[in-house]
C-alpha cells in the first residue's frame, strides 16, 4: 500500500491497516483515524538492496508493534499542529 503523503493520497485510496487489515475510516477525504505511515529504502549490505518498502499501521497494532520493544519508543509532547 502507498504510503500517504498527502491529502490527494487519502482522498483517492482505500486506506488499510498492513497488520490487521482494519479498514481506515475516510469520510469526504479526510482520515477519521490517524495511522502509523512507515517508508523504508534498503540500501546496500541488506537483503533487500534498493528496495523501498511502505506500510501503514492502525493506533491498536501500533501500540501492539511497540509493547514487545526492549528499547521504548522515545515519545515527546507538540504545542501546535501544522
Amino acid at each position: 500500500m502507498k504510503l500517504l503523503k498527502d491529502v490527494q493520497d487519502v482522498k483517492n485510496k482505500e486506506i488499510c491497516c498492513n497488520a490487521c487489515g482494519k479498514k481506515i475510516k475516510v469520510e469526504h477525504g479526510i482520515l477519521k483515524e490517524d495511522v502509523f505511515n512507515a517508508e523504508k529504502e534498503w540500501g546496500y549490505f541488506s537483503q533487500k538492496d534498493l528496495q523501498v518498502h511502505t506500510f501503514n499501521i492502525c493506533e491498536k497494532c501500533y501500540n501492539k508493534m511497540v509493547s514487545n520493544f526492549v528499547i521504548p519508543v522515545e515519545i515527546s509532547s507538540k504545542r501546535e499542529v501544522m
